[in-house]
């Protein structure tokens, strides 16, 4: 189907879409989401709307609809390539048509058409979709509703009819022309205890006395202009349980959705245990793309992405167990890595990786992350070190699904660990590197930071995991069970995994009960968890059990146009058809064919745009009439005449195409009266760069916290010297003086010191430097062993402070 990529402003052109509306419904771990997009055409000629937008990858679309003028028209799920075909026929004999699809090259963007929308017209068009709702560590659940599509790479010709490529126009969030209206209600069998939101709501409404239902809204008037998050927090969550629904009554009773279908929600209870002191090979990909100068949110002083990332990377480094292997990968259009292979961890390769990461810039242009991940993967493996592997990026890849199916291919030799940097990180990628794996996924937005949640996940890769998990059901006879899901390769400590089943065979009639032992293996010993639930199938008219089944199906098959084989495009083709979810290779389709006429006249074609909420980032060089800078790649060069002389017209800036998402603004062959001065330039550079130091990082605190980190040598010991003085605000030589074991090494002196300062001026961040802790306490009962009671005294009474000795491990 041809793309049409008209770019519309806000003075130029009126917007076709008005409003959207969410109504959310939350049902213990499982969201069931309705969207309405609200269209009308204040045009004299009838239009083509079109809006890309994103959606969480685990969303099962299930419906699609349109209300015109009081009747509603149901779309019907069919054939991608037959439901283009019918879209663009319909179009061409003047009747109203919608379409929506999912992209060929990302599971997580979508599209929706409105085609031969009348003038003064107006419609109403809904989808409909269920996603389980991930658990956050601490005990959310956390509902997100993404607003954001930040750029995404094409970077292959196989690409090029994917609708990322749309020119689709940003605009600031004060001409954003459409609104956002959501409500929720949430019910659950344990109490609600809150709800918070990094957007503004209307106070919490319970809708039962005991707790069990409660209602929120987003306040009225609430532009689009950040993903809307929603973390809900349960009295009780952490409990294995399991939920049978009533199949459809119309369906044959072993089919798919004709049969009852079971959900098993399995949360392990994994104690907390020491790592090893070598225990793998860690691989560190980072995105040194142009769009990771952006700050990591819209927060006010938030962070720089690449800054974030060095930091990030400083703490990881700091947090590595002596004996380990690692390296790092920084990925643009290019890819450059710190070793030729993975080195032995010691003190002189953490100090030259340290010194390298310090320098790191977002400077390699776009965002290629296959050829990065093949060259670690043809590696050899490093015997009784296993591959752990460190993925952050902030936008999207070229071909999504030729990344999944490269880590799927190598999942055997390791874990993926996957970071989405800001609003808009792709979910479709992120989730699914991590999934296919046996990795974690973790997105930072917001207030998040990258730092906390990347330690977190180190903690993961050092911890033992739950493993070898199968189920075995004890049912009455003549009752069978039938997987859904593919096999849980692992599940970590503090993780739920969610199975799919289906029962099919005769259900007993009256009360009757069934139970599933969930088996598995943590840390050599075989465990296992029976719970008991009842055979008498709960109806749910949304069917989200199986929806959700389906899409888990559809997930593990489905790996694009161009990945997956005919067969496999075949099952997935049946799988959406028969359960209605929509899929890469499937597109709902309708078309109001009841005008009193057909539309005439030719049909305009307008891209709905989006909130353009990331900062884009100028480069300027002194003395050289060049200005660069990252960029949207469907961003509107023109507008960027202005930053150049006022004078200057759009038309007048040429640009070259530098790679993917970097242009570079060229003086040559400009009139003068057409470009700003040399001296001008340098001004207007002077400026920009000032307000993008602005934006960096400034809690002072957090810095000083990272300096002492910093100090610390690879083998988790400090050393006695200036700097550490200087940090702890004292003179060297009166700490020296205050050493109670002056004849031993200063080393443990210094290490004490410096973790008790890190207790009493780190707190709020202990999570970010607890493993490297970890470190400095085995050291010093390697190393001062009965001495310790006593420097621990001492360090409490110079730095004024009383840090339980407990902490030491003593």
């Amino acid at each position: 189907m041809e793309q049409h990529c008209g770019l519309i402003t806000g003075d130029k052109e009126k917007v076709p879409l008005k409003s959207i509306s969410v109504t959310l419904s939350i049902n213990d771990f499982v969201a069931a989401v309705a969207a309405t997009l609200n269209y009308e055409n204040e045009e004299k000629v009838p239009l083509e709307a079109v809006f890309v937008f994103p959606m969480d990858e685990d969303s099962a679309v299930y419906s699609f609809e349109a209300l015109v003028d009081g009747k509603k028209i149901v779309a019907e799920l069919q054939d991608k390539t037959k439901a283009h075909s019918e879209y663009e026929e319909a179009l061409s004999q003047g009747y109203e048509a919608y379409l929506l699809e999912e992209d060929d090259y990302s599971r997580d963007v979508f599209s929706c058409n409105v085609g031969n929308l009348q003038p003064g017209a107006k419609v109403a068009v809904t989808l409909r979709y269920v996603q389980e709702l991930p658990l956050e560590t601490d005990g959310a659940l956390r509902y997100l509703l993404p607003a954001i599509l930040n750029p995404r790479y094409q970077l292959t010709e196989q690409s090029a009819s994917s609708c990322l490529n749309i020119r689709k126009p940003a605009v600031s969030l004060e001409d954003l022309p459409y609104t956002l209206s959501m409500v929720a209600t949430i019910t659950s069998q344990h109490g609600i205890e809150r709800i918070q939101s990094n957007c503004s709501l209307t106070p919490i409404q319970y809708l039962t006395e005991n707790k069990t239902s409660a209602q929120v809204s987003l306040t009225e008037g609430h532009k689009f202009d950040r993903d809307v998050e929603l973390l809900v927090y349960y009295s009780e969550v952490h409990s294995p349980s399991v939920a049978v629904e009533m199949g459809m009554q119309d369906m044959k009773p072993d089919s798919l959705m004709g049969a009852p279908s079971a959900m098993v929600s399995f949360y392990p209870d994994i104690p907390e245990v020491e790592a090893s002191k070598a225990c793998g090979e860690f691989v560190f990909l980072m995105d040194r793309s142009g769009s990771m100068e952006s700050p990591v949110s819209n927060e006010k002083n938030s962070q720089l992405r690449i800054e974030a990332a060095k930091e990030t990377l400083l703490l990881l480094l700091k947090s590595l167990p002596m004996g380990c292997y690692f390296n790092i990968y920084g990925f643009g259009s290019s890819y450059e890595k710190f070793f030729p292979e993975s080195v032995k961890y010691t003190q002189e390769t953490m100090e030259d990786a340290v010194k390298r990461v310090k320098s790191l810039e977002a400077d390699l242009g776009g965002t290629e992350i296959l050829t990065p991940l093949c060259d670690i993967y043809k590696a050899a493996s490093i015997p009784g070190h296993p591959l752990q592997l460190f993925v952050f990026t902030d936008g999207e890849v070229s071909d999504t699904f030729r990344v999944i199916r490269e880590v799927k291919l190598n999942s055997k030799k390791h874990r993926c660990f996957s970071f989405g940097i800001g609003e808009g990180a792709s979910t479709s990628l992120i989730k699914n590197i991590a999934r296919v794996s046996g990795g974690t996924s973790e997105f930072i937005t917001g207030k998040d930071r990258m730092q906390t949640k990347a330690l977190g996940s180190l903690k993961f890769a050092l911890q033992c995991a739950v493993d070898n998990i199968s189920l075995s059901w004890d049912l009455p006879p003549g009752v069978s069970v039938k997987m859904l899901s593919p096999e849980q390769p692992a599940i970590f400590r503090g993780q739920r995994s969610i199975i799919y089943a289906q029962l099919t065979g005769l259900m007993p009639q009256g009360e009757s009960t069934g139970a599933v032992c969930i088996k598995h293996i943590l840390q050599g010993k075989s465990l296992e968890n029976r719970v008991t639930f009842s055979l008498q199938p709960k109806a749910n008219a949304n069917f989200t059990i199986h929806r959700l089944a389906a899409k888990s199906l559809i997930q593990t098959k489905d790996l694009g146009s161009e990945e997956a084989s005919k067969e496999e495009k075949e099952d997935v083709m049946n799988i959406s058809l028969q359960s209605g979810v929509l899929s890469s290779f499937t597109a709902f389709i309708a078309i109001n064919k009841e005008l009193n006429k057909p539309v005439q006249g030719p049909l305009a074609h307008r891209v709905i745009p989006s909130p353009e909420t990331f900062s884009h980032t100028f480069n300027c060089y002194s003395g050289v009439l060049a200005c660069s800078m990252p960029i949207d790649e469907s961003f509107a060069l023109p507008s960027l005449g202005c930053l150049m002389s006022e004078s200057c017209t759009p038309e007048s800036v040429p640009y070259t195409r530098q790679s993917t998402d970097f242009f570079q603004l060229q003086s040559a062959g400009l009139g003068m009266t057409k470009v700003a001065s040399r001296k001008q330039k340098k001004k207007t550079c002077f400026s920009i760069k000032k307000r993008n130091l602005q934006n960096e990082h400034t809690a002072s605190g957090e810095n000083v916290v990272l300096q002492m980190i910093s100090l610390q040598k690879a083998d988790g010991s400090w050393k006695l010297d200036e700097d550490l003085a200087k940090i702890l605000g004292t003179k060297l030589k009166d700490i020296k003086a205050a050493n109670p074991v002056k004849h031993e090494d200063p080393s443990a002196w210094a290490t004490v010191l410096a973790v008790i300062w890190l207790h009493a001026n780190g707190k709020d961040l202990k999570c970010e430097w607890e493993l490297l802790e970890r470190k400095a306490v085995a050291w010093l009962q390697d190393h001062a062993g009965s001495s310790i009671p006593m420097l621990v005294q001492a360090a409490n009474s110079v730095l004024k402070l009383s840090v339980n000795p407990a902490v030491f491990g003593i």
